[in-house]
This record gives C-alpha cells, sequence and structure tokens, in this order.
C-alpha cells in the first residue's frame, strides 16, 4: 500500500514538474534559482500529503495552488527582495525564431515589475487559464478582488509594454 501510494506521487511529480517550473518561473519573472525552489517545496509539501491530495478531483490544481501560495509565503518574508544577480544566463530560446526571445525577456522584466499578488494574478489567470474563482481560491480573495487586480495588473503591463508589442517580435 505504502508503495503503491510512493509510485503514485513519483509519477505525479515526474507528470507535472515541468509545468510547475514553468509557472514558478512566470511568478518569479525569471528567478530560475527561486523557480526550482518553490516547486521542490511544493512538491515536498504534496508528499508529506499525498494521500489526502490523491484523492481530490484535481490534484494538478492543488499543486498550482499550492506552488501560488509558496509564492506570496516567499515575496512576504523580508529576504524575498534580496537577488544574488540582475543579469539573465545567456540561453538559447527554447522554442520559435530569434525574435522570441526580446520578446519573453521584455514580458519577464515587465512582470518583475508588478507586485506579487498582481503577478500571480496574471499567471493564474492567463498562464494557467483558470477562472476568476479558481483564482480567488488559490489566493483566499474574493472574486472582485481578482477581477480589480486582473484589471489593474493588466494596465499596468500595457503601461510597461506599450500598446504595440510588434518591435519585439520578429520573424
Amino acid at each position: 500500500m505504502r508503495q503503491a501510494r510512493a509510485d503514485d506521487y513519483a509519477e505525479f511529480a515526474v507528470a507535472r514538474a515541468g509545468h510547475l517550473y514553468r509557472s514558478a518561473c512566470l511568478l518569479t519573472a525569471g528567478d530560475t534559482y527561486l523557480a526550482e525552489d518553490l516547486v521542490q517545496e511544493t512538491l515536498g509539501r504534496l508528499y508529506v500529503r499525498w494521500g489526502r491530495v490523491s484523492r481530490v478531483d484535481n490534484p494538478a490544481g492543488y499543486a498550482q495552488t499550492v506552488l501560488t501560495r509558496a509564492f506570496l509565503a516567499h515575496q512576504r518574508r523580508r529576504s524575498s527582495t534580496e537577488r544574488a544577480t540582475d543579469v539573465l544566463p545567456d540561453r538559447a530560446a527554447e522554442s520559435g525564431g530569434p525574435g522570441d526571445l526580446p520578446l519573453r525577456l521584455t514580458l519577464l522584466q515587465a512582470l518583475a515589475r508588478l507586485p506579487a499578488k498582481d503577478r500571480a494574478v496574471v499567471v493564474l489567470r492567463y498562464w494557467e487559464d483558470r477562472s476568476v474563482e479558481e483564482t480567488a481560491d488559490a489566493l483566499n480573495a474574493s472574486s472582485a478582488a481578482v477581477r480589480t487586480r486582473c484589471t489593474r495588473a493588466l494596465g499596468r503591463l500595457r503601461e510597461l509594454l506599450g500598446e504595440d508589442l510588434s518591435e519585439y517580435a520578429t520573424s
């Protein structure tokens, strides 16, 4: 029984780790080290509660909620503003053409300038494609607060990025 539960958890963790990491990278605005730490913390919390988590309707959604809450908890810590470096590592774009890299970097920089809760709302609503109610549940907020944060965050992103992103995307 215990081995079957451990195998079930391992299968889930392998299947979801990449998706959680991508979400964590967006939440942390490209801080890959912090993203790795958040995913590790999320998977650790899930492992401890896997008996209950495996029985919920949507374990992947539960994992995403745990990740988001771990991120917000980290942001509330005083040390969360410390950064070892502000330089992104030199890597080739994983998909698409060379025009994708400037766009991605620009979007990550703009996300980094949003407050943590606004960034979490944008990632959950538009990257994770969650409903307002699901996002509100993940953030322990009301639906009205999520809609307000969405409007404010998207307005701020438009302000930071300008109305036309075509200058960043080249074919």
